[in-house]
């Protein structure tokens, strides 16, 4: 493989223009205790696809794939309308990961209108997730384990989506009983399950998770966002993480994914890349381009 990828497929990234909607946490509820890197006030600005160009500039983006960026949710097909506008204007996002929300009473009626826009291709709805591990939300409105929730799951297949997951990793293994009641529904884990404590404790909870989640054949999995809370990049860790990603889930459900703008609060694209490349080197170059496009291609069906 070249030292930087022939083509990239960009799976996870976000835009926004601040003056055309509304994002609460950028624009009225700053909190950055609240948030997994701390300070954001960085990206709290306009992020559109010429910044996004900039920061991926040298690189041979092939396609890539937009999720939902927590706009307001009363705004959530205004944000799908506002991104095929924009894939007119430049050429990309290439697939849409929309926002429905699975325990409203028209979550149906929500997916079929978001469904009905020719570029989405599957949803993101974050289930109600603990602040720390040993904390239970099992009896909580919205949980992995919340039948109403879970009714959204069900929808995502009568609709022929797929379900961009998102939870830190002390519940993945929550998260691999849920997505084992739906085995025709593609299901892709965001940001290799979030594995933010890298101690030997921390990584036993997180690789449990992931063993449990890549048992099921219709999980995939994102190599991205590999920063850590109040901790600067590391490379030779992250390295680490993609390495035994890749080696839990197989190189044919892996697939990069950038988290634009989000992950430069931590690291430049090109260092993303070469970390990345680095937690690849030991695949061959067809499992490696496979890895920075093709699964996503396939997956998100661009």
């Amino acid at each position: 493989m070249h030292s930087l990828p022939p083509a990239i497929v960009d799976a996870h990234h976000h835009l926004w223009q601040l003056a055309d909607g509304r994002y609460p946490w950028l624009q009225e509820g700053y909190d950055p205790a609240a948030f997994f890197l701390g300070d954001y006030s960085a990206i709290r600005q306009d992020f559109g696809p010429r910044a996004y160009r900039l920061r991926t500039e040298g690189l041979a983006i092939k396609a890539t794939v937009h999720v939902e960026a927590e706009r307001h949710r009363a705004e959530s097909l205004a944000e799908t309308a506002w991104l095929h506008k924009v894939n007119v204007s430049h050429g990309f996002p290439n697939a849409v990961v929309a926002h429905v929300d699975f325990g409203a009473s028209d979550a149906d009626e929500q997916m079929r209108e978001q469904a009905a826009w020719p570029l989405v291709r599957g949803v993101r709805c974050k289930p109600v997730t603990a602040k720390h591990p040993g904390i239970s939300v099992r009896e909580a409105g919205g949980s992995l384990q919340d039948p109403a929730w879970l009714r959204g799951l069900e929808l995502l297949v009568k609709h022929g989506l797929s379900w961009d997951l998102r939870v830190p990793y002390w519940h993945l293994e929550e998260a691999a009983e849920a997505a084992a009641q739906f085995p025709a529904l593609p299901i892709v884990l965001e940001h290799a399950g979030l594995p933010w404590d890298r101690s030997p404790t921390g990584l036993d909870m997180w690789r449990k998770g992931m063993e449990a989640l890549a048992k099921l054949p219709n999980v995939h999995v994102k190599l991205s966002e590999f920063g850590l809370p109040g901790a600067p990049w590391d490379t030779q860790s992250n390295a680490a993480v993609v390495r035994e990603t890749v080696a839990t889930f197989g190189w044919q459900r892996c697939m990069f994914a950038s988290n634009l703008p989000v992950s430069g609060l931590r690291v430049s694209m090109a260092e993303l890349v070469r970390t990345v490349g680095l937690g690849l080197s030991g695949l061959d170059d067809n499992a490696q381009q496979a890895v920075w496009g093709t699964n996503a291609m396939r997956f998100y069906r661009i």
